[in-house]
C-alpha cells in the first residue's frame, strides 16, 4: 500500500535516517518504536507526505489513502462537534451533494421520456448504489457511535467547538480521523488525551479496523494488545520485528546480545590491527604488509551499537513517618457555578503506604478531587481532615508553569536536592530523558513536554509521605515510566495516582477508586483485572443500546437519525423508481417502433398487385399478425409497470 525506498533525512552534522526501507502492507498492525529523539515522529510525517526527505521516494498504491494524528497543536473553531466530525466523512458528503444535485435536475423536466432525463435517472441509481456501498445511509450513527465511544454525550453535538479544551480537541481530530476511514492510520501517542473508557473502546475499534495503522505509543499494553509487527528506530535504520511489543523485546534482547559480541570480536580484531600498523609503520621491510591491513580495515563495515543510558536506581528521599490515616475526607462537594456539582459527598479515606488509582471518563472530576485534596483548590461543603505530620507533593501537567524559566535544567534539581551528587542528579535526569549538554539548556528554551518531565523529576526529588500524580506518564517514554515505576513501588509513603496507563499502575496501585456519575466504587484487585470488567460492561452498554433502538423502534430518536431515515428511505423509492421509468421507456419505444411497422405492412397489403406473390404475402400476412400479438404483450407490460410507478410516486408524496 505505501512504499518507503532509500529514505534519508540529514539534521546538520548526522543522517537522522540513511537509506531506510520498508512497506506498509494491507491489513498491517505496526508499532513504531525507538528512543527519544530518533525520529519516530518525523518518520510518520514523511509517510503521510507532511515532511519531505533529502533523498528517496514515498509511493502509494492506487487509491491508498493516510490519516495522521498529531500528538498535539490541534485546534477546531467555528462549528459544531457534529458539523465538524460529519464534514470529514469525505467522498460520502461529495456523493450525497451530487445526489441532491441530480434530484433538483430530475424535478425540473418536464419531459419524463426524455433522453436526457433517463441518463440522470442512471446516474442518480449508481451515485445511490455508491452512497450505500460507502454505508452513507448509516453514517449519523457511525458518527454518534465514534463520539460516544470517545467520551462525548449527547448534549455535546451542538456545542461549538471552541468550547472543548486541548485534550478533547485531540478527541474531536482522533473522531474526524477515524470517520474518514483512510487506508492506512498513522497515530502519535493517541491514548494520552483519553480515559480509561475511551481507551478501551478505541482499542476495540482498532482491532476491528478494516484498514492498517501505524501507531507510536509509550502504553506497552496498548502496543501488546494492538500490534502484530514493529518497527524499530536505531541509529538512522529501521529494524523489523513479527509480533506484539513483549516479542519485540524478546528478539531485541537477543540481537543485541549477538551485536554486543560481534561489536566486542570486531573492536578486538580492530585493536590487533591497529597495533601491527603501529608497530611496524616505519619498517621497511613491513611497509606492504602495513599497507595490506589499512587497506583491509578500511573496507570493514564497523559494528555500531546503540548508546543506551543504563537504568536509573532512582529512590525517593526517606519519608517522614506519618499517623495511620493520611486523610479523611467527609461529604465533600464541589461545584463551580454554585448549581452543577462536580463532586458531591465524597467520602473517602487514605491510609499510610496505601497505592490507588483514581479512575473514570474524563470530566467526572478526577483531576478536580485530586486538586482538592493537594490543597491547590478550595470546595464548597464537607471536610479534609489530615493525618499527623503529612507531607504532600502534587504533580499536575500545569506544575511545569512553576519553573523557574532562567535557571538550567540542573540547577532546577541542584535548588531542591538533598546531598546528591550533580553526577547522581545529572543521572537521574537522563532518567527522564535530558541527556548530555541538555542539562544546561535553560528551562525557558524547553517543550511544553520536556517542562512537565522535569517538573516531575524536580518534585521526586522532594521529601513527602503523600504523593498525589495527575497523568505523570504523558510525556514519558517507557525507560523513563520504568524509572519511575520502581520508584512508586519502594516508595513507603501514600500514592494517589490519575492514569490511565495499564502497564504503569500494574504492579504499584492495590487499590482502584472509580468515580462514576459522582459515585464511587472500590475495586481490589489488578488493573488488568479491572479492565476486563469495564470491557464487559462497555460490550454490555452497546447491546443493551441496540435491543432499546430495535424495542423503541422510532420512539425518542435523535433529529439526526430520524431525518436521516426519511432521507434515506426517499432514496430507496427513488433507487426503485429509476429501473420502472426506464423499463417503461423501453416499452414505449417498442411499441411506437411497431406501429410504424404496422401502418408500413397495412400500405403494403392495400396494393393492388399484393396477393399475386403468394409467398410474400405469407410471409407480410404473418409478421403483421406477430406485431399485433407483440403490441398486446407490450401493453399488459406497460399497464404493470404504471401501475407499480404510479405507487411509488404516491409513497414518495406521502413521504413529502
Amino acid at each position: 500500500m505505501i512504499s518507503l525506498e532509500n529514505i534519508s533525512v540529514n539534521f546538520g552534522t548526522r543522517y537522522l535516517f540513511d537509506g531506510v526501507n520498508f512497506m506498509i502492507g494491507a491489513k498491517d498492525r505496526i508499532g513504531l518504536v525507538g528512543v527519544n529523539g530518533s525520529g519516530k515522529t518525523t518518520l510518520m510525517k514523511i509517510i503521510c507526505r507532511m515532511f519531505t526527505p533529502d533523498s528517496g521516494n514515498i509511493i502509494y498504491s492506487r487509491h491508498t489513502t493516510a490519516g495522521y494524528l498529531p500528538q498535539e497543536g490541534i485546534e477546531y473553531s467555528g462549528r459544531t462537534l457534529y458539523e465538524e466530525v460529519y464534514s470529514s466523512a469525505g467522498n460520502i458528503i461529495e456523493i450525497q451533494k451530487e445526489i441532491e444535485e441530480i434530484e433538483k435536475e430530475i424535478q425540473s423536466y418536464s419531459d419524463k421520456e426524455s433522453e436526457e432525463y433517463l441518463d440522470q435517472l442512471q446516474n442518480l441509481s449508481e451515485l445511490q448504489e455508491r452512497f450505500s456501498l460507502l454505508d452513507g445511509y448509516k453514517l449519523t450513527g457511525k458518527i454518534e457511535k465514534i463520539l460516544y465511544g470517545l467520551g462525548f454525550k449527547e448534549n455535546d453535538m451542538q456545542r461549538d467547538t471552541n468550547e472543548f479544551s486541548g485534550g478533547w480537541q485531540m478527541r474531536i481530530a482522533l473522531a474526524k480521523l477515524l470517520l474518514n476511514n483512510p487506508s492506512v492510520l498513522l497515530l502519535d501517542e493517541p491514548t494520552n488525551h483519553l480515559d480509561f473508557d475511551s481507551l478501551i473502546w478505541l482499542e476495540d475499534y482498532l482491532k476491528s479496523y478494516n484498514g492498517s495503522y501505524l501507531i507510536i505509543s509509550h502504553d506497552k499494553d496498548f502496543l501488546n494488545n494492538l500490534t502484530e509487527k514493529i518497527i524499530e528506530i536505531s541509529l538512522g535504520n529501521v529494524n523489523i520485528y513479527s509480533g506484539n511489543y513483549d516479542k519485540y523485546y524478546e528478539e531485541k534482547t537477543l540481537r543485541k546480545q549477538q551485536t554486543e559480541n560481534q561489536y566486542r570480536n570486531q573492536q578486538k580484531y580492530l585493536k590487533q590491527q591497529e597495533r601491527f600498523i603501529e608497530r611496524f609503520r616505519y619498517k621497511a621491510t613491513k611497509a606492504s604488509a602495513v599497507q595490506s591491513r589499512i587497506k583491509q580495515l578500511e573496507k570493514i563495515e564497523r559494528i555500531e551499537i546503540e548508546d543506551e543510558e543504563s537504568f536509573v536506581n532512582f529512590r525517593f528521599p526517606p519519608a517522614i513517618h506519618s499517623g495511620r490515616v493520611v486523610v479523611d475526607i467527609n461529604n465533600l462537594t464541589k461545584s463551580y457555578d454554585g448549581k452543577n456539582n462536580v463532586l458531591e459527598n465524597v467520602n473517602l479515606s487514605v491510609s499510610r503506604g496505601e497505592k490507588i488509582a483514581l479512575v473514570g471518563v474524563n470530566g467526572t472530576g478526577k483531576s478536580t478531587l485530586a486538586r482538592i485534596i493537594a490543597d491547590k483548590e478550595p470546595y464548597n461543603r464537607g471536610e479534609i481532615i489530615y493525618g499527623h505530620q503529612v507531607v504532600t507533593r502534587y504533580f499536575a501537567q500545569n506544575q511545569a508553569e512553576e519553573l523557574n524559566e532562567n535557571r538550567t535544567v540542573l540547577e532546577t534539581l541542584e535548588e531542591v536536592a538533598s546531598g546528591q551528587t550533580q553526577n547522581e542528579l545529572r543521572s537521574i535526569l537522563g532518567g527522564f530523558l535530558f541527556s548530555g549538554e541538555d542539562v544546561f539548556k535553560k528551562v525557558g528554551v524547553l517543550s511544553g513536554g520536556e517542562k512537565s518531565r522535569l517538573a516531575l523529576a524536580k518534585m521526586l526529588l522532594q521529601s513527602s509521605n503523600f504523593l498525589i500524580l495527575d497523568e505523570p506518564t504523558n510525556h514519558l517514554d517507557m525507560r523513563s515510566k520504568e524509572v519511575l515505576k520502581k520508584a512508586l513501588r519502594e516508595y513507603k509513603g501514600a500514592v494517589l495516582i490519575v492514569s490511565h496507563d495499564r502497564e504503569f499502575l500494574d504492579g504499584v496501585i492495590d487499590k482502584i477508586l472509580e468515580i462514576k456519575s459522582k459515585n464511587f466504587r472500590t475495586f481490589r484487585g489488578t488493573i488488568f483485572e479491572y479492565a476486563k470488567i469495564k470491557q464487559n460492561e462497555i460490550l454490555k452498554s452497546e447491546t443493551e443500546e441496540v435491543n432499546i433502538v430495535k424495542e423503541e423502534n422510532t420512539e425518542k430518536k435523535s433529529p439526526y437519525l430520524k431525518g436521516l431515515e426519511i432521507k434515506n428511505r426517499k432514496k430507496e423509492i427513488n433507487k426503485k423508481i429509476t429501473p420502472v421509468r426506464r423499463k417503461i421507456s423501453v416499452i414505449e419505444q417498442e411499441l411506437n417502433e411497431l406501429e410504424a411497422r404496422k401502418k408500413e405492412l397495412e400500405n403494403i397489403m392495400s396494393g393492388k398487385n399484393f396477393y399475386k406473390d403468394v409467398e410474400c404475402a405469407k410471409k407480410i400476412s404473418g409478421e403483421y399478425d406477430h406485431i399485433g400479438k407483440r403490441a398486446k404483450e407490450l401493453n399488459k407490460q406497460w399497464d404493470t409497470e404504471t401501475d407499480m410507478l404510479n405507487n411509488l410516486l404516491n409513497e414518495l408524496s406521502l413521504i413529502d
